[in-house]
């Protein structure tokens, strides 16, 4: 690290693109079609085949994260995006119908369902720490290793009872679908409506169709297997009801809860990681300090767990730090339904409302020296205003599996950074670009010695 040099980042734009530049360019990297000014201002407004506004004013996030959800529900683009792989699960769901499937799968991530689900985290990272450890020191892609330590996670935890379930063969279905249909599509930028076929997601339905049929077996056959060990996510989704009309999921609706919780609850939580283990080497002072509080918590060399996330505030910090400045969700967008205002600007019915959380993290308005890698800035949290850090979300739909994910990237970050050190490859530096989640392209790769 230099003291004038950050941690990469992406290159916004500084004059306006029309129409088919911002496509080309969307199609690239999402985030790169985001004005710069978008730093340094509340709201930024313009038009690209339709009328939008990108809002980074908290006070503004929180209208239309809370105050008024209903108004502006998930834009078509995303559900386009989306529908195909998960139906109208709670990614995608709105209105009543997200209301209860959101009632019926919260107490699948209460605090204690989490924490019971913690040894499988650790096992995890106990075989990712094993295969650094097998690799010799030698260069590694430590995001493939992550993404493999993460689908082990929420493998286990959703499939801990299904033996013979062939769950790599649901990872090789989520990568396709997602490398296919990923992309944003002309006809999502001139606002076409759903039934107008997308090529590349056409081309995707083979994988979705595999997708589907793997998990739709899983749930039948765990519907007359006897529970006979600590629930899973399947088991809870199983019995989980909404209290207020006691309706429960029919097979095709925890099918697709199911898969957005399979795609969410490892990728994300793979980028955090690899992100985090970046930061690290890219400041190796941070990363010292972070591995002398791994391995004081976590005596004789074990792996961290459940019990010990109290006496890691700097790994947690750091972990919320690669969320503030690579949030897995870095642009998500709305589409307003009624006449409104945002930070004095007109809003229209029909308006693309863009929460280019990328932006958010990094406005000067908001953060000190924004770019800069900074897990302190953290240490106070009550200290950073509520809808100025939004790597989950927030309001009413804040990410139902934010607890999961914190825990398991702390356990695992944790438990690397005691037993490992490590370092960059000179000219392997990530490129962070942005389908559907930021991904760093060209992978994380780092030098792992023993600590």
């Amino acid at each position: 690290m230099t003291d004038t040099a950050p941690p990469v980042r992406v290159p916004l734009v500084t004059q306006p693109l029309g129409v088919l530049a911002s496509l080309s360019a969307a199609r690239r990297n999402i985030l790169s079609i985001i004005p710069e000014i978008a730093t340094r201002q509340p709201i930024v407004s313009g038009k690209t085949g339709t009328r939008w506004h990108m809002v980074m004013d908290p006070d503004a996030l929180k209208h239309v994260l809370l105050d008024r959800l209903d108004d502006y529900p998930k834009s078509n683009v995303t559900k386009n995006l989306l529908r195909p792989a998960i139906g109208e699960s709670l990614f995608v769901a709105e209105g009543a119908h997200w209301r209860w499937q959101r009632r019926a799968a919260a107490p699948v991530f209460s605090h204690r369902n989490v924490t019971n689900l913690a040894p499988i985290m650790t096992a995890a990272a106990e075989r990712a720490s094993g295969r650094i450890t097998g690799s010799g020191a030698r260069a590694m892609n430590m995001y493939d290793e992550m993404v493999r330590a993460t689908f082990e996670v929420i493998s286990d935890v959703t499939f801990s009872g299904d033996e013979g379930f062939d769950r790599d063969a649901v990872h090789r279905a989520i990568d396709s679908y997602m490398a296919e249909a990923g992309r944003v599509s002309l006809l999502d930028m001139f606002g076409a409506p759903a039934w107008v076929p997308r090529p590349a997601r056409l081309f995707a339905g083979k994988a979705v169709k595999q997708m589907k049929s793997l998990a739709d077996q899983a749930i039948t056959a765990r519907k007359t297997t006897p529970l006979n060990r600590v629930p899973d996510l399947l088991d809870l989704l199983l019995a989980g009801e909404d209290p207020e009309t006691q309706r429960s999921m029919t097979t095709a609706e925890l099918r697709d809860n199911l898969l957005a919780f399979i795609v969410a609850g490892h990728e994300t939580t793979a980028l955090t990681l690899s992100w985090a283990l970046y930061l690290c080497a890219f400041d190796q002072d941070i990363q010292n300090r972070a591995r002398a509080e791994a391995q004081a918590a976590l005596p004789d060399g074990r792996p961290a767990t459940a019990s010990d996330l109290e006496h890691l505030p700097l790994i947690r910090m750091i972990v919320d730090e690669a969320l503030r400045l690579y949030p897995p969700a870095a642009l998500i967008s709305r589409t307003a339904q009624q006449h409104d205002t945002l930070c004095d600007r007109e809003i229209l019915p029909g308006d693309t409302v863009i929460l280019p959380i990328y932006a958010l993290h990094r406005n000067h308005l908001l953060w000190s020296d924004p770019d800069a890698f900074r897990p302190e800035r953290f240490k106070d949290r009550k200290s950073i205003p509520r809808y100025a850090y939004l790597p989950f979300g927030d309001g009413p739909r804040i990410c139902i599996g934010a607890s999961f994910a914190l825990q398991e990237a702390v356990i695992i970050l944790a438990t690397l950074l005691s037993r490992h050190r490590f370092t960059p490859i000179a000219g392997r530096t990530p490129e962070p670009v942005m389908i559907l989640t930021l991904r760093p392209e060209g992978g994380v790769w780092l030098q792992a010695e023993p600590a």
